[in-house]
């Protein structure tokens, strides 16, 4: 009889794990052990110059202040002194047209 020192390890099973078994033990032991992997996200480039990209927030300042006179105008009559209807007021009476005459002014050769 072999006598086992008790730094060695008994076998677990009766019969010798073969090279699949063996690896498929260690794949499960060390799987658990994985963090997430942590997926990064590249914002795209904007190309445009800074003088289209004004005029496009401009743009878009002036389509959302029709959209909130309408929604205003679809406020019903029980609604029109509340805090929505102020704030929707306050965001009507902006002159925007003073931001859609300015221009930018052009940088260092680029624009």
């Amino acid at each position: 009889m072999i006598e086992r020192n008790e730094r060695s390890r008994s076998p677990e099973c009766a019969q010798p794990l073969s090279n699949a078994e063996r690896q498929a033990r260690y794949r499960a032991r060390h799987e658990s052990k994985k963090p997430a992997p942590v997926v990064r996200y590249r914002r795209p480039v904007d190309r445009r110059t800074r003088r289209q990209r004004w005029k496009d927030a401009v743009r878009e300042l002036i389509d959302l202040q029709a959209e909130y006179a309408v929604w205003l105008d679809a406020l019903p009559e029980g609604l029109r002194d509340t805090q929505t209807a102020e704030a929707l007021r306050e965001i009507i009476d902006l002159d925007l047209d003073a931001l859609a005459g300015a221009e930018p002014p052009r940088g260092f050769g680029r624009d």
